[in-house]
C-alpha cells in the first residue's frame, strides 16, 4: 500500500514553511491568510502576477514564485481551490503600479475564488484581469461543461508571462498576451496508477496491470474510459499526434514540457522527451524551449503529461528572459 509522508494537523501550511525556510532569500511567507510572495522583482515590472490552486500538484505554483515569474501564489487544500480571502490578501500585497494579473486553471473552484477576489479588488481600486490556462485536451468535448482543464500548460503560460511583466508591459497587454500563451498550448495525460489517497490511503482508484488512464486530470480525476497498454512507442506516438493535431496554427517553433505526475522517473521521462523530440522533428518543427521533470504532479501518481506550446517569433525572448525561482530550471540555449 502506498503512503503519503504528511503531518495529521496543518500539512499545507508545514510543507509551505519547509519551503520558505528552505529559500529565504528567494520566498517570504504569510500565514494568515497563507499565501507565498517573492522577495525580489524586476525595476521594470509594473504588474503583480499571482497564481494558485490546490496543493498536490508542487511544484506548481508555489515553486515558480521568485523574479522572472509568479510574484505570488495561493495554495489551496490537496486538490481543493484556495479561498478568495487568500488570493484578495496575496493579490494586494503584490499588485504593481499598473495593477495584478490572475493566471487561473480552469476549473470551477480556482475560477469562483479567484472572481471573487477580483471583484473585492476592484473594489479597492486595483485594476486586476484574468488568464484562463485551458490546455487539457481530455475534456475537450462538448459534454463537457466546463471545457478544457487547465493543466501543466500553467507553468509555460506563467513563465512566459513573467517575461514579458519584467519587459514592463502594461496590465491589458500582459492580459491579452496571457490570453494567446494559454489558447496556443495543448496537453495530455495518461496514468498506469492512480495517486495515493490522503484522506485513507492506498490508491484512490484501481487499474488492472496493464491498463492505463488515457486522459487523465491532475487530481485524479479518472478518464471517459482505460485501455490497455499499447506499448511505449505506439503511446506517446498517439499522445503527440493528438496534441498536435489540435495544436492552433504555429510558425513552426515550440515549447516541449514532459511532466511527470509524481511517481513517474526521470529515466522515463527523458526515454518519452526523447521519443517526442523525434516525432516533433519529423513533423518540421524546432523545439525552442525543453522541460523535463516533475512540475505538475498528482501527487504520487504513476504516470506522464506532454504539453506544447505554439510559440510565435515574438514571445521567444519571454521565454528566455532570466528566471530565479525555487523550481524552475535554468533555461540552456535552444540547439
Amino acid at each position: 500500500m502506498n503512503s503519503l509522508f504528511l503531518p495529521d494537523r496543518n500539512p499545507v501550511e508545514q510543507a509551505l514553511r519547509g519551503l520558505t525556510l528552505t529559500h529565504p532569500g528567494l520566498l517570504r511567507l504569510n500565514e494568515d491568510p497563507l499565501y507565498v510572495a517573492a522577495r525580489d522583482r524586476h525595476p521594470d515590472r509594473r504588474v503583480g502576477i499571482v497564481s494558485g490552486g490546490g496543493s498536490g500538484h508542487e511544484p506548481l505554483h508555489t515553486g515558480f514564485v521568485g523574479r522572472g515569474m509568479l510574484d505570488a501564489a495561493v495554495p489551496g487544500r490537496v486538490f481543493a481551490s484556495p479561498h478568495n480571502r487568500q488570493v484578495h490578501e496575496a493579490s494586494r500585497d503584490v499588485a504593481g503600479d499598473d495593477g495584478v494579473l490572475h493566471v487561473v486553471k480552469n476549473y470551477t473552484g480556482d475560477r469562483i475564488n479567484f472572481g471573487i477576489a477580483a471583484e473585492r479588488l476592484r473594489a479597492d481600486g486595483i485594476p486586476v484581469r484574468r488568464v484562463l490556462v485551458d490546455d487539457d485536451l481530455a475534456t475537450e468535448s462538448t459534454e463537457t461543461a466546463t471545457g478544457r482543464r487547465g493543466t501543466a500548460a500553467t507553468v509555460i503560460v506563467e513563465k512566459l508571462l513573467g517575461g514579458a511583466a519584467d519587459s514592463g508591459l502594461g496590465l491589458d497587454e500582459l492580459a491579452a498576451l496571457g490570453t494567446d500563451f494559454a489558447a496556443a498550448s495543448r496537453s495530455v495525460a495518461v496514468a498506469a496508477r492512480a495517486q495515493t489517497s490522503p484522506s485513507r490511503g492506498g490508491e484512490a482508484f484501481e487499474l488492472p496491470h496493464g491498463t492505463l488512464e488515457y486522459g487523465v486530470g491532475i487530481h485524479g480525476e479518472r478518464a471517459a474510459s482505460a485501455l490497455a497498454h499499447p506499448g511505449f512507442d505506439t503511446l506517446v506516438d498517439r499522445m503527440t499526434r493528438q496534441i498536435l493535431d489540435a495544436l492552433p496554427a504555429t510558425t513552426g517553433t515550440v515549447v516541449l514540457l514532459v511532466n511527470g505526475l509524481g511517481a513517474t522517473t526521470l529515466l522515463e521521462l527523458h526515454a518519452v522527451h526523447a521519443r517526442v523530440s523525434d516525432l516533433l522533428q519529423r513533423r518540421g518543427l524546432d523545439v525552442a524551449g525543453r522541460l523535463v521533470g516533475t512540475f505538475v504532479p498528482a501527487l504520487d501518481m504513476s504516470g506522464f503529461s506532454l504539453t506544447v506550446t505554439a510559440l510565435r517569433d515574438d514571445w521567444a525572448a519571454f521565454w528566455q528572459a532570466p528566471a530565479r525561482t525555487p523550481a524552475f530550471p535554468v533555461l540552456e540555449p535552444s540547439r
